[in-house]
């Protein structure tokens, strides 16, 4: 048997955004019993309130509600795969990343600390949680986040391509290397060595 919640839920998924007042017309529930079950949705994180309607109009405004990101997902491994089958070359792909993303303008002028705080500052906007620190050796880079997390385990070429968006990026060779500490979930196993 199918619950209200389900229902609600699968009709979000085919019409994307709606008012309680149009997921209860639909599914022929009353609108409180649907604002409950979507408080419930909103609060364990399958449906997000995704703006507010009206404003115009007399009465109050209505918010739409949609699903989550976490609740839509994504398909990051199959098309990983795919892009990966072609055997693309990594190093090429990290150095047009580095240029399409902005990196080679940010982190290219200036003293290496200055080019460094730049560069961090945009990786961390893709949500890489990078950083940066002085070693005896040179400055290392690290990421807290691996943005291919799901997928590199079977794919360790991707990180050749961080390696190569990285060295664009700075105009200066970059090596990556494993860490000493054991990666966390989801983080990056590898530092970054400038040379």
């Amino acid at each position: 048997m199918t619950t209200s919640r389900q229902k609600i839920l699968t009709y979000l998924k085919k019409t994307r955004f709606a008012s309680a007042h149009e997921i209860g017309r639909a599914l022929k529930l009353s609108a409180p019993n649907v604002r409950h079950h979507l408080s419930i949705l909103c609060a364990d994180g399958r449906v997000e309130a995704a703006s507010v309607r009206g404003g115009a109009k007399r009465g109050r405004p209505e918010k739409l509600y949609s699903l989550s990101p976490a609740a839509l997902g994504d398909n990051l491994p199959a098309l990983t795969l795919a892009l990966l089958a072609e055997n693309p070359n990594p190093k090429v792909i990290g150095a047009r990343m580095a240029r399409s993303l902005g990196l080679v303008e940010t982190a290219s002028t200036g003293v290496m600390a200055k080019r460094l705080a730049a560069l961090v500052e945009k990786l961390n906007e893709l949500h890489y949680q990078a950083r940066w620190e002085a070693g005896a050796q040179g400055p290392r880079l690290l990421f807290g986040r691996c943005p291919y997390a799901r997928v590199i385990e079977g794919h360790p070429e991707i990180c050749k391509m961080d390696e190569a968006m990285l060295g664009t990026a700075l105009a200066r060779p970059i090596e990556a290397a494993r860490r000493n500490e054991p990666p966390s979930q989801g983080s990056c196993p590898l530092l970054f060595k400038i040379g």
